[in-house]
């Protein structure tokens, strides 16, 4: 089976290493990004099965990422989820606008986002 690769965008280094620690066990590749802005660089020359995006991040925030990967044609179908401790409904409503499929508040527990990341890599 191919691995799927997720691109953790996440300007704590904790939370990175967190996510390693949950996902590739499971068989996934992770690769990490600082700010949307690595993010954007990182994944135009390189396949992405999943995004997960921190809101609050220096450079390029997470709603201007998912912004601009929608702008993409390769990027635009690649399943968005936000980790972050923002958990207001204005901010979540502006992220469905945006195409962001799902929201997980940090902390976070490994098996949903686990669970998550599976179902909507297929």
């Amino acid at each position: 089976m191919e691995k799927k690769t997720v691109l953790c965008v996440d300007d704590s280094p904790t939370i990175r290493k967190l996510v390693h620690k949950a996902l590739e066990p499971e068989g996934y590749e992770v690769v990490d990004a600082a700010n949307g802005k690595e993010a954007l660089d990182i994944s135009d020359g390189r396949h992405i099965d999943f995004f997960l995006v921190d809101v609050n991040m220096p450079v390029m925030d997470g709603f201007q990422f998912a912004e601009s990967l929608k702008k993409r044609d390769s990027g635009a179908t690649v399943p968005v989820v936000f980790l972050t401790t923002e958990s207001g409904s204005d901010k979540k409503q502006r992220g469905k606008e945006l195409g962001v499929r799902g929201w997980i508040v940090k902390p976070f527990e490994a098996t949903s986002l686990v669970k998550l990341v599976s179902m909507l890599t297929g």
